[in-house]
């Protein structure tokens, strides 16, 4: 059965996208905390010249993440400065504006589900592909959908009946969100979109049952 359109939205400079992805047949994702640690820390290498992140959710069969696209301008001008040899084709071709921002930012995720792929299967003596394809990935074009989409991601553990209480699932960016510690994400606009850390608490504690409950709840 085909995958509805609007689960695989082109990716546009500075448009946001609510990005997710499962295994193959449910099987698991991740089998250690190194696994999610080399998956985040492959996230981040990979991704973060391309996205600013808002937040993410780690499930034992699939993850969740919230992202921006940065501009072209950011992009090619990151991509400039890296040497020739480290390029790809396609990220070649975007300098050469041969490529499109949907292209590149496609390629890039394939890169980065193939890398984190490789690792696992090879730690765990597995064959085969490891990932669903293609990808789902909606844009968010509304407010309101992306104050649904910042809960529902960071509430997702609650939803899969894996913790009572969302803060208890570790492998979620809301405790960064939280935290004091330096991040990469853009943990300042993510307090910002709420009016305060307080104010954005008060959100997700408040809205977190109403999203899952409700029919217009993100399908995963």
């Amino acid at each position: 059965m085909p995958i509805p359109t609007k689960y695989l939205a082109d990716f546009e400079e500075g448009s946001i996208y609510h990005i997710y992805n499962r295994t193959n047949n449910k099987e698991a994702l991740f089998l250690s905390d190194e696994n999610r640690l080399f998956f985040l820390k492959r996230y981040k290498e990979l991704l973060s010249p391309f996205t600013d992140t808002y937040c993410w959710c780690l499930l034992s069969n699939h993850f969740h993440l919230l992202v921006k696209i940065k501009s072209d301008i950011s992009i090619k001008a990151i991509l400039k400065n890296k040497a020739i040899a480290e390029l790809s084709i396609t990220e070649k071709k975007f300098i050469e504006n041969k490529a499109t921002c949907s292209e590149l930012i496609g390629h890039v995720f394939k890169r980065f589900f193939q890398s984190y792929a490789l690792a696992f299967n090879k730690m765990h003596n597995r064959q085969g592909n490891l990932f669903y394809k293609p990808f789902k990935r909606i844009r968010i074009e509304k407010d309101s959908q992306f104050t649904m989409a910042m809960i529902y991601i960071h509430a997702n553990a609650f939803k899969h009946g894996l913790v009572k209480n969302f803060t208890d699932h570790i492998w979620s960016s809301w405790h960064t969100i939280i935290s004091d510690k330096p991040t990469s994400l853009a943990k300042n606009e993510v307090i910002e979109w709420f009016g305060s850390l307080e104010l954005c608490i008060k959100a997700h504690n408040e809205l977190a049952m109403y999203y899952y409950d409700c029919e217009v709840a993100i399908d995963d």
